[in-house]
């Protein structure tokens, strides 16, 4: 029997390295002072190249928390490989005995940052932008699946030349709100990075800034020793808008003799990765730069959109966050709107500017700065005026897929801003649970009275009234649309309003049993995360059915987070 166990993972082995590739490394530059035996763990300046060869740095004692069993499958991959303990060492950082075509060490990259427009380079400890970049995240190699390219990224697998001194670990807390992100936002239907696996170490911890128990702290008030895990995140490549704007600044500063060059190849390999059904690569090179624009640019405006239907908040939508695939990128500082608050945002270094409703004006900025790097390698100046077109027009595009959104949330053909705006303010007067409310009117409540079970406080008899109003005139809209089949409607607005929301206050209690060894509650929450429109039948169901308990308004870790990640 344990032959037969054996004989079965070594094929599922087989199968994944039977999907390796490596086209990043072999197609880019790597830094021509890099060591070539991938020990590059100490901060340096990464003057040119598009990536460092280095190798991760194993977790001590790995154990298995989880993986993506819908990934697995769409990857070929029997589950069963997730235990492999081969598997279980590459996937935990371990890549000196990896076998063929793996190499015995990855790759990671520098970008740029910008914020809304600005660039900076004060986070680089050298002052140039030269040290910004991966600094505990690294590629390890790309699988080829169904005609699809994946790249599989270790996340927490040590230090880089990027990591500005950092211990380049990520700990078991953020790696499991990053593991169970990315599940729950697939089965959103709202494009993101993938998970792969989870592992974590048994005995390997490391200090970071947190909040004690019951604090109410708005900053982190105590130092806390947290275990450390690498997940895999997976997408069809790790290509950020602040990567293109970082060889944009070298080409436009003349920074070395390959500068323009290897911009060119950085965008060239990132039309080839994120859109070879969409962008006919036979085409003069300027042309596809500008169709790169404008298909990048109905991507970002449906990702925006998407995150504002399902009240996800980013953060820190730097262009360094910002995915040149048009995806959710990078789950760091990012949280899920409970109570409505059109100026949410979770995280306590983020400010105001990248708030909820401040997203698609910092998804803006982040395109005007991919346009700013794309406008150096255009080799056609007759194609300028075209590419500002494509710039120009994002507000307008933008503007388009929101309406188009928030109609469907509320069951209309068409969008009424008068009727949006009343609600908006309605639902923050009466702390609207923005997941609860949204399902709630899937089922065309006539009184105002059926809501207010998702709302946090009682209401008065002034806002019972203009809450009667405003759904008068809701019902007299669906009506004016010509709606006579609601059943039709409800599905279809169901199909735009989850039934499930992430609460912080049920995945902190996951990731805290996760510290000490008891990882049920993160693949509990793996479970209800994986269908979140339908009805489920659990205990933990019942309880992400319900707002916020009071007793969690303002607790640190919960309300609000600094990314100590």
């Amino acid at each position: 029997m344990a032959r037969e166990e054996e004989k079965h993972q070594r094929s599922g082995m087989e199968a994944l390295l039977k999907k390796v590739d490596f086209s990043y490394m072999e197609r880019l530059n790597a830094d021509p002072e890099a060591r070539l035996d991938g020990r590059d763990h100490r901060p340096r300046q990464v003057r040119s190249g598009h990536y460092v060869p280095v190798a991760p740095t194993p977790l001590a004692s790995p154990e298995y928390v989880s993986h993506s069993h819908g990934l697995f499958r769409e990857l070929g991959l029997s589950d069963e490989l997730a235990q492999d303990e081969g598997f279980r060492r590459i996937f935990s950082g371990d890549l000196s005995e990896a076998p063929d075509p793996f190499k015995p060490v990855g790759w990671a990259t520098g970008y740029a940052l910008s914020i809304y427009g600005t660039e900076y380079t004060q986070q680089c400890p050298f002052q140039t932008g030269n040290g910004y970049g991966d600094g505990r995240a690294m590629s390890i190699a790309e699988v080829v699946a169904d005609g699809k390219r994946w790249e599989l990224q270790l996340k927490g697998g040590g230090p880089t030349p990027y990591c500005r001194g950092g211990d380049g670990r990520a700990v078991l807390r953020s790696s499991v709100r990053e593991f169970l992100a990315q599940e729950f936002m697939h089965a959103l239907g709202v494009p993101t990075s993938r998970s792969l696996s989870l592992y974590a170490s048994k005995t390997e911890t490391v200090m970071r800034p947190w909040y004690s128990v019951g604090s109410r702290s708005y900053n982190p008030d105590v130092m806390k020793a947290h275990r450390v895990a690498i997940s895999t995140r997976v997408a069809p490549s790790f290509l950020r808008v602040g990567q293109v704007e970082l060889f944009g600044r070298r080409a436009r500063s003349e920074a070395h003799g390959r500068a323009r060059e290897e911009l060119r190849m950085i965008v060239a390999h990132g039309i080839e990765r994120e859109y070879p059904d969409e962008i006919d690569r036979e085409r003069p090179f300027g042309e596809q730069v500008v169709a790169l624009a404008r298909r990048f640019r109905a991507r970002l405006t449906t990702l925006v959109a998407e995150w504002l239907r399902v009240g996800y908040c980013q953060g820190n939508f730097n262009s360094d966050n910002c995915a040149l695939g048009g995806f959710t990128l990078d789950y760091g500082p990012f949280g899920f709107c409970e109570t409505f608050d059109p100026w949410f945002q979770p995280w306590t270094g983020g400010g105001q500017h990248f708030s909820l409703f401040n997203q698609p004006a910092a998804a803006e900025a982040n395109f005007q700065m991919l346009c700013r790097s794309l406008k150096v390698v255009l080799d056609d100046p007759t194609l300028e005026p075209e590419l500002e077109d494509v710039e120009k027009g994002f507000a307008a595009q933008m503007k388009r897929k929101l309406e188009r959104m928030w109609a469907g949330k509320l069951g209309l053909d068409r969008f009424d801003g008068e009727l949006c705006s009343e609600l908006f303010g309605l639902m923050q007067e009466s702390q609207a649970d923005y997941t609860l409310f949204f399902r709630a009117l899937c089922d065309f409540p006539d009184e105002a009275e059926a809501l207010e079970t998702t709302f946090q406080v009682d209401l008065s008899e002034e806002i019972q009234g203009r809450w009667q109003s405003w759904l008068d005139r809701w019902h007299e809209h669906l009506r004016d649309d010509g709606v006579r089949d609601l059943d039709r409607v409800s599905a279809e607005m169901k199909g735009m309003n989850p039934r499930y929301a992430w609460r912080e206050w049920l995945v902190a209690p996951a990731y805290e049993r996760a510290e000490r060894g008891d990882y049920t509650g993160v693949r509990e929450l793996q479970a209800l995360f994986s269908d979140p429109y339908v009805d489920q039948e659990s205990d933990l169901a019942a309880k992400a059915d319900r707002k916020r308990p009071e007793r969690f308004e303002g607790l640190g870790g919960v309300s609000h987070f600094s990314c100590s990640s």
